[in-house]
């Protein structure tokens, strides 16, 4: 399988839905600052109001000169392809110059990738009504979203990950309330019913270089009681592997993003390792340790990829390594693997 280069990889911590339906949270979208807003089509749009939010979608995106300052990324989530709804929403919306990605739901097997990518290429390959020349067309290439949602999907997760790079695919969402009934499963506060579905969709995911796996909805989210649920299943998702979160109400993404955004202390921690790391392969060594603890090639790597994304998610990494410029590697002791928050000495 090859894997997908994602060196310019968007950050997708919180991943919005918005009904297209309404044209109250249409408006109301561009105010917000979240990394991906996806205007649905789907779930929460019934099937007779289908068309009319279809074209209300087409006229909300079309009309806007540029994305909005603090959004990184306008997606639309088709219905399944196994409905006429899905060529209908490719058709009105694939081409436009607004639209980057498209989150396709209940997806089995790749051919379901692939069908909507052949769609989004022939109406890219003419938009306007004129031929684009390849480069052109490459650069415009609107990217996929998987939802994972049945025991088939995750069965063929590696066939639907072998089509990343013909597809343009680059992520997979979890759908847990689907895969639920799938599978005639009760969710319960730990979430432990979906550890496997959820490991392998993270493991392929990343044995596949998809930048994004996106965690299961948070149902709740009013109050002081909301927002610990949702913090706890965002916890829950980084220790599984995933690196964001759908989010089903705006109160909702502050807290994603900031959960899915490396902390302060653990930026500054992955800064001193870099830093003391730098220092140590100057003199010819390489393993190190730092606060008593062992630090070699994997923590190094953890340490970079925290920095690199410290850096997207807005934190001052540079005041940081300013900060810890005279970090020093200790000499190397009997010692453990350090990691953020432990620096005991054995």
């Amino acid at each position: 399988m090859a894997a997908v280069n994602t060196s310019s990889a968007i950050l997708r911590r919180a991943l919005l839905y918005v009904p297209a339906s309404s044209p109250r949270m249409l408006s109301k979208s561009l105010g917000l600052t979240c990394d991906n807003i996806t205007y649905d089509l789907e779930d929460s749009v019934t099937p007779v109001a289908k068309s009319s939010a279809r074209a209300a979608l087409r006229e909300h995106l079309a009309g806007l000169a540029a994305r909005p300052p603090g959004v990184s990324e306008l997606a639309v989530r088709i219905n399944a392809v196994s409905t006429p709804y899905a060529l209908a929403a490719l058709m009105a919306l694939g081409a436009l110059p607004q639209l980057d990605a498209v989150v396709v739901p209940k997806v089995n097997s790749a051919s379901d990738l692939a069908f909507v990518a052949g769609v989004l290429r022939g109406l890219r390959a003419t938009r306007n009504g004129k031929r684009e020349r390849e480069p052109e067309r490459d650069q415009a290439r609107v990217k996929l979203i998987a939802l994972i949602e049945s025991a088939r999907a995750v069965m063929d997760l590696r066939e639907i990950c072998a089509v990343a790079a013909s597809t343009r695919l680059d992520g997979l969402i979890f759908a847990a309330e689907d895969f639920a009934l799938d599978l005639s499963l009760t969710r319960t506060p730990d979430l432990t019913e979906f550890l496997y579905a959820r490991s392998a969709i993270v493991t392929a995911a990343r044995a596949a270089g998809l930048p994004s796996t996106i965690d299961l909805v948070c149902t709740s989210f009013r109050g002081p009681e909301g927002v610990a649920r949702l913090e706890e299943e965002c916890r829950n998702g980084k220790s599984v592997g995933f690196n964001g979160k759908q989010c089903i109400h705006p109160s909702q993404v502050d807290t994603v993003q900031r959960m899915f955004a490396p902390s302060s202390k653990e930026a500054e921690w992955a800064v001193r390792v870099i830093i003391a790391d730098e220092k140590a392969a100057s003199s010819g060594r390489g393993a190190f340790t730092l606060d008593g603890s062992m630090i070699d090639a994997p923590v190094t790597g953890k340490a970079r990829a925290m920095v690199e994304k410290a850096r997207r998610c807005g934190l001052d990494v540079d005041r940081l390594r300013y900060k810890w410029k005279d970090q020093e590697p200790e000499e190397e002791r009997a010692i453990r693997p350090l990691t953020p928050g432990h620096s005991e000495r054995h």
